[in-house]
């Protein structure tokens, strides 16, 4: 992953293999909190952007370029077949999201807590609501620039 520290690029991403399949699986995810409140600022967006990662990781899934805006997160990740999207999603929004505010916010923070909707609904809103596409290898590039150019902003 390209997080701005300086390193080239990537090269195209590998074709993975498994038992009886071969595939490049990536998606460009886009996650938005709650009523698009400018909230991943700071400690939280560091945290996040680090545990996004962990996630990535831990699931065996590669991300290709992350960008933490303050109303909203970019995603481009190679996952395997076994994973829907939907599910990839959900564990990307919702761990991430309640470790990042219980270690960086107070929950007593008005501002947080107006964030994400009190202390039932979660940091996100709708869990199942995010904007995925999947990213073929022509536009695979042109998607992690954008990305890339929205760390810069």
């Amino acid at each position: 992953m390209s997080d701005g520290d300086g390193q080239a690029p990537q090269k195209e991403p590998r074709y993975w293999t498994g038992a009886h399949t071969t595939h490049r699986l990536r998606y460009h995810l886009v996650f938005v909190p709650k009523y698009r409140r400018r909230v991943l600022e700071g400690p939280v967006a560091s945290r996040l952007r680090e545990l996004i990662g962990q996630a990535c990781e831990v699931n065996g899934w590669e991300v290709r370029e992350l960008a933490v805006r303050p109303d909203h997160v970019h995603l481009l990740a190679q996952v395997q077949p076994r994973y829907s999207v939907p599910a990839v999603a959900k564990l990307l929004k919702i761990k991430p999201s309640r470790a990042a505010r219980a270690g960086c916010c107070a929950r007593s923070s008005r501002t947080w807590r107006s964030s994400c909707g009190g202390r039932a609904s979660g940091r996100w809103g709708t869990p199942n609501l995010y904007f995925a596409v999947s990213v073929g290898t022509v536009e695979g590039e042109a998607v992690a620039r954008y990305i890339r150019e929205q760390r810069q902003l």
